[in-house]
């Protein structure tokens, strides 16, 4: 049994406690290998057990979601619905946060999300975005949920570009400094296709997957969703594709990805992108203010904590006197950061057709990053 540290770049500390190789292995998956001795007591703890003890029968609320005794609340599922059982005390998020966790995980459950609030209890930021440096200048690409930040990270990053973050980027408290965590990145099969340098990197199982994925995909879509749409086989076939095509992707960690050198996780914080996709076929970029990104980003704070929040509202049922203020207040502090720790950024704002061609967004945003004499 191991007890083992994580630095999140001195905004948050992670400790786990009692691990054994597969446990360490499951929270390496979600943060990737930023395993560094803490200086001062973490902020999160995590300790494994073998049997979680429990000192009364758990009450539950939904069907296997989650259950609380008097003194406890637990949740029971994992990463795809898989079983779980970890006590997680929402009153202590954002302080000294002890978590207990029985083997067998597929995951930490909730745990970026509690990552997330612990670093913005500390003043610093975290925010829904990509980040890389390129000709020296350190950029942060964000928006909503599917909008184009990977694809603008993947366009730097094949013209040399250093790797910040992806998915999650976190800003110091100061606005200067810009910190990544390596987590894997969803690559999907058109980014190969418009990136086929990057097929060398895969897997032989993963092309094989995605080979024969793409082939049965093209076969439901111009045979039998055409030939049959207004029959039970079509209206199913019609239903599987969609599922099949977000199946396309493979998840990679940066360092296979980029190389060890090209994945440096931080950087200095020049440039602002706020990016997302509209229906005309054009690519557009227009200067946008920090403050404007700061009221919309908001609420996409909001939707990627939307299953987290759900879980507290449990827990508050089953502890209606147990407050968190910092998760009540999450909103109002989060707007008041962005505002403050954005401030004075230039900022631009990209609009694409999607799927977007991702060397054009190379094209389009590579003139504002050009070194100046």
């Amino acid at each position: 049994m191991a007890t083992i540290d994580y630095n999140l770049h001195g905004l948050a500390g992670i400790r786990l406690l009692n691990a054994t190789p597969a446990d360490i292995a499951i929270v390496n998956r979600q943060l990737g290998p930023i395993q560094a001795p803490l200086t001062r007591e973490p902020d999160i703890t995590i300790r494994f057990v073998d049997e979680l003890p429990t000192t009364q029968s758990i009450r539950y609320l939904g069907v296997d979601d989650v259950g609380f005794t008097d003194d406890a609340f637990l949740v029971l599922r994992s990463k795809h619905k898989s079983r779980a059982k970890v006590q997680i005390p929402f009153a202590q998020i954002g302080r000294r946060c002890d978590i207990l966790c029985e083997r067998g995980l597929t995951a930490v459950p909730l745990l970026i999300p509690i990552l997330n609030l612990t670093v913005l209890s500390r003043g610093a930021l975290p925010l829904h975005a990509s980040a890389f440096t390129y000709n020296g200048t350190g950029v942060v690409v964000t928006g909503w949920a599917k909008g184009g930040k990977t694809e603008a990270l993947l366009a730097f990053m094949a013209r040399g570009a250093t790797y910040v973050g992806d998915e999650w980027v976190y800003i110091g408290s100061d606005g200067q400094c810009m910190y990544g965590i390596p987590e894997p990145i969803r690559v999907w099969k058109w980014h190969l296709d418009d990136l086929p340098e990057y097929y060398s990197l895969l897997q032989t199982g993963d092309r094989l997957r995605l080979g024969w994925l793409q082939r049965l995909i093209n076969v439901l879509d111009r045979t039998f969703a055409k030939r049959l749409s207004r029959t039970p086989p079509g209206r199913l076939i019609n239903r599987v594709t969609p599922i099949l095509k977000r199946q396309l992707y493979v998840q990679l960690p940066p360092h296979e990805v980029f190389g060890p050198a090209a994945c440096i996780l931080k950087g200095r914080l020049d440039k602002l992108i706020f990016i997302g996709s509209h229906e005309t076929a054009d690519t557009t970029i227009t200067p946008i203010t920090p403050q404007e990104i700061a009221r919309r980003m908001v609420f996409s704070f909001e939707e990627e904590r939307k299953d987290f929040y759900s879980y507290y509202l449990k827990f508050r049922f089953a502890f209606p006197e147990a407050v968190n203020e910092l998760i009540e207040q999450a909103e109002a502090r989060q707007l008041a950061t962005l505002e403050r720790v954005l401030a004075g950024k230039e900022a631009y704002a990209v609009y694409h057709p999607y799927p977007v061609s991702i060397p054009s967004l190379f094209d389009v945003i590579n003139p504002l990053l050009q070194p100046t004499a």
